[in-house]
């Protein structure tokens, strides 16, 4: 470096060539000193321009006075403000940011005869971080909305599946009649696919059905009100289980299959003649549904060959449905499942399985049915590694107690 470089020069030569902005002032507040950074930043052409003034000459008087007073203390206390971040507004209108330090300005002795500073240009960073913060407000009031909406969807969908039951003969009390019929339900989230219905469909019979809609949340959810409303709908017309599944893949097609829109269900239809114990059934990929067979002590597959059921609901629209045929007797019950049930995982990432499934429901077969669902459950979630259901669970079923004596 040059000799005749003093410092005089070096503090010149760092006015002019440092990009932030860097300004002197008296006691008064009146700027005795600026850089051109300085100078152009507060809109003057040269520093000649911006002597003698204040932060109230420049500024609006609510930064003006702010600045002012934050430096009228700075020069009584001698204590600094370092880092301060501050908002300018302009007397046009105008807001920018500045990263700000000032510090008392002191003469030979030590005596505090004004204050100086340094202020770095942060308005983009500023803006930005203003621009977040303000998203993550509308995105935390947006998941609000949305999560009371979800909760709003929640407790109707709890509105779809059964509150009571067909009674058998009529007038009967729940758990006195010729049947008795229970539904449990486990919501993996807010809202799900499963929905299970149980009508009465005559004096003798009872329709119960069931379905898996793909998917989870919002999209699933509105395919189970589709579901829900095509039930109660041809439950009317069609009693044999296969032309109800018919039927409802034939109206579910043109509105499930949307080039924007691609759903579809597995379902299972069951309709009880209390009179005979004659099950009849009808499978759209569903699982297979287990009877417990209470003379022969075993639980067992309501049909081993599983070649009959169709393809899901809204896969195809020329899908054919069969109806079988299966006689209970009485103490005998049929329990119908949704997938989530065994598709929990254990060590080594194994499925609990249908196998394991079957034999929870032989193991705890002696229960009614409020009993024997959750104790189905409590056997899937103590395989379960994390001991929960990643899947909607639906169970519902039916215990024949004693079939109807025949009319005179």
């Amino acid at each position: 470096m040059s000799e005749n470089l003093n410092g005089a020069s070096l503090m010149k030569h760092l006015m002019d060539n440092i990009k932030d902005n860097i300004y002197f002032m008296n006691r008064e507040g009146r700027i005795i000193l600026i850089n051109k950074a300085g100078a152009r930043w507060l809109g003057f052409s040269s520093p000649d321009e911006v002597i003698g003034k204040t932060d109230l000459d420049i500024f609006s008087n609510e930064h003006g006075r702010a600045a002012f007073e934050d430096e009228q203390r700075i020069m009584e206390t001698g204590i600094p403000i370092l880092g301060k971040e501050e908002k300018e507004t302009w007397a046009d209108g105008r807001v920018t940011w500045v990263s700000t330090s000032k510090m008392p300005l002191k003469d030979d002795d030590g005596k505090i005869v004004g204050a100086f500073g340094i202020s770095r240009d942060i308005t983009a960073h500023k803006e930005s971080e203003i621009s977040a913060a303000k998203y993550a407000e509308e995105n935390r009031q947006f998941r609000e909305a949305l999560e009371d909406d979800l909760r709003m969807a929640a407790q109707l969908q709890k509105t779809f599946f059964p509150t009571s039951y067909p009674s058998f003969p009529s007038g009967a009390e729940q758990g006195k009649g010729l049947v008795c019929f229970y539904h449990h339900h486990h919501a993996g989230g807010m809202i799900g696919g499963d929905f299970c219905s149980v009508r009465k469909l005559s004096e003798t019979e009872a329709g119960v059905f069931l379905c898996d809609v793909m998917g989870h949340g919002v999209r699933a959810a509105l395919g189970t009100a589709i579901v829900r409303a095509m039930v109660e709908e041809i439950s009317e017309k069609e009693k044999d289980p296969g032309k109800f599944l018919r039927h409802m893949n034939r109206v579910l097609m043109p509105i499930m299959r949307k080039e924007d829109l691609l759903l579809f269900t597995t379902a299972c239809y069951m309709v009880l003649d209390v009179s005979t114990g004659l099950v009849r059934m009808a499978n759209a990929g569903h699982p297979m549904p287990i009877h417990l067979d209470a003379r022969g002590g075993c639980a067992e597959w309501f049909a081993d060959d599983r070649s009959f059921a169709g393809p899901a609901l809204a896969i195809r629209e020329d899908a054919e449905y069969t109806t079988i045929e299966r006689k209970i007797a009485p103490n005998d019950a049929v329990v119908m499942y949704t997938d989530g049930i065994y598709e929990v995982s254990g060590a080594n990432e194994e499925e609990f399985g249908e196998e394991r499934l079957l034999a929870a429901a032989q193991q705890h077969m002696e229960l009614a049915l409020p009993e024997l669902f959750p104790a189905i459950l409590n056997e899937a979630r103590w395989f379960a590694e994390d001991g929960a259901f990643d899947d909607d669970v639906c169970l519902v079923g039916f215990r024949l107690r004693c079939l109807s004596e025949p009319e005179d």
